[in-house]
């Protein structure tokens, strides 16, 4: 095996808390120092675990993001848990969170019961990932020189746009964020629904309490009354301490529950249950503890729908949408694409070190002329592409080219239901299905061919994208 790599932060100072990445993948230990450096941490990384207690003994480490599988054993996680005890023997208060290519609910039981804190799958999300750390940090003693939550720190990025459209949605936030009501954002993936979030709990009176963050979609069903509303120790396999939860974290500051369409219906109930009588019982617990917090919850799918499908209780509906706001999709505000395009330019520039690139008018062009499936987030992601690829001063947009090329003429998912409604006497979901499958085939050209940002992109799981390609035959 290759000599190990730990790589500090070159700007590290010894006051900020350490979070060291354990992983025998060199490109996944970089996708990691990239993710996690908006927390502000020191940020070390080694690709060889046998380091692992030499660089605990040299120096203070307060989160460890640990493999559990390496070379030595691909699937099994054994590895991993041998180096979780080895590593908590030594440092009791270290905080582990374990990752691993191959989800398993029985070995994250396993791994809590010996002392992890959390357990993350391969591949994450980079939303997911920063949160987690970024709850971890959070639990660190607090040190004045760092604030471990980039969401309460001015580091959040800033809600851009002048369109029409986008000045409705600062008005609504302004009229919300005065008062307590919960609120109900909707919009497509990637419209930026956290960042409204954020926007709120900022101006609001609880903007010196917490935010805390849920993507309801990354959490196992199994373990989800816990993670929502806490548990006692021993109150099940793997309880090895007391745990809070994420209302009672959120208490006095607000809880954003994202992607809330994934709740099933069960604990949809549960969750009712905890907004009527204000009160949260831990598992484990006889008694309720009353709860005080603001409530955002965040969809992109219509909850409305839903409810009428029988997916979603009315009752809840009616609990969190005292005041909703729709975020439109980027294709609806192109005027806003040039801005957005600029403030990510100078992002990444930033962050990768390149100085002298500028967009070309004929540049901003093809930006404003896409349709972004994938809205803000793939604007972001294209711009952080051309940045990393330029070479000369010179932005790289030859996949938005292709894409651009390779499409119809008119490449607007909104304009081209209107086109075929006034000329094609076909039903509604015939339209939508071509829609749909329009704009999957050109984001996977766009992609080229990589299912997992296409699924990003749209909004999907490989699941329900791989059963969309096998529906249209793509």
């Amino acid at each position: 095996m290759s000599s190990p790599v730990v790589v500090p932060e070159p700007f590290a100072v010894s006051e900020r808390p350490a979070v060291l990445v354990l992983d025998d993948n060199t490109d996944l230990l970089l996708a990691c120092k990239l993710c996690l450096k908006p927390l502000g941490c020191r940020l070390l990384t080694s690709n060889e675990p046998g380091e692992l207690l030499t660089i605990l003994r040299s120096q203070r480490i307060e989160v460890l993001l640990l493999d559990m599988n390496f070379s030595r054993d691909a699937a099994s996680g054994a590895e991993g848990l041998y180096y979780l005890k080895q590593a908590l023997a030594l440092q009791p208060d270290l905080k582990v969170v374990l990752m691993t290519a191959y989800a398993d609910v029985g070995l994250a039981v396993q791994a809590m019961q010996l002392g992890a804190r959390d357990f993350v799958a391969k591949p994450w999300q980079n939303e997911q990932l920063r949160q987690i750390i970024a709850l971890q940090l959070a639990q660190v003693a607090p040190n004045p020189a760092f604030n471990a939550n980039p969401l309460n720190s001015g580091q959040s990025q800033p809600l851009l746009g002048d369109s029409p459209a986008m000045q409705q949605v600062r008005q609504l936030i302004h009229k919300a964020a005065a008062t307590d009501a919960n609120i109900l954002l909707l919009g497509e993936s990637g419209t930026g629904k956290q960042l409204v979030a954020e926007a709120i709990h900022r101006t609001s009176l609880r903007a010196q309490a917490s935010l805390v963050c849920v993507d309801m979609g990354s959490i196992t069903p199994s373990l989800l009354e816990s993670e929502l509303f806490g548990h006692k120790k021993g109150a099940f396999t793997g309880a090895v301490t007391d745990a809070p939860g994420r209302f009672r974290q959120a208490r006095g500051g607000t809880l954003f529950l994202d992607e809330l369409s994934n709740l099933a219906l069960a604990d949809q109930a549960k969750l009712l249950t905890v907004l009527q009588k204000r009160q949260v019982i831990s598992v484990g617990a006889t008694a309720a503890e009353a709860i005080d917090l603001r409530l955002i919850c965040a969809s992109n799918q219509g909850l409305q729908q839903l409810a009428d499908q029988g997916l979603f209780r009315q009752d809840l509906l009616y609990r969190i949408n005292t005041v909703e706001i729709v975020l439109p999709p980027l294709r609806q505000r192109r005027e806003d694409i040039p801005m957005l395009a600029q403030y990510y330019l100078q992002l990444y520039a930033a962050q990768y070190q390149r100085s002298g690139l500028q967009l070309t008018p004929g540049q901003l062009d093809l930006l404003s002329q896409y349709h972004w499936p994938g809205n803000v987030r793939q604007l972001a992601h294209v711009l952080e592409r051309a940045v990393v690829l330029s070479e000369n001063s010179e932005l790289d947009f030859s996949q938005l080219q292709l894409a651009l090329t390779s499409a119809a003429p008119d490449s607007d998912p909104d304009k081209s239901v209107v086109a075929q409604q006034q000329s094609v006497p076909a039903s509604p979901e015939f339209l939508l299905e071509q829609v749909e499958a329009k704009t999957i085939r050109q984001a996977l050209s766009f992609y080229q061919g990589n299912i997992s940002q296409t699924a990003q992109a749209l909004g999907l799981t490989r699941g329900a994208l791989y059963r969309r390609l096998e529906k249209y035959g793509l």
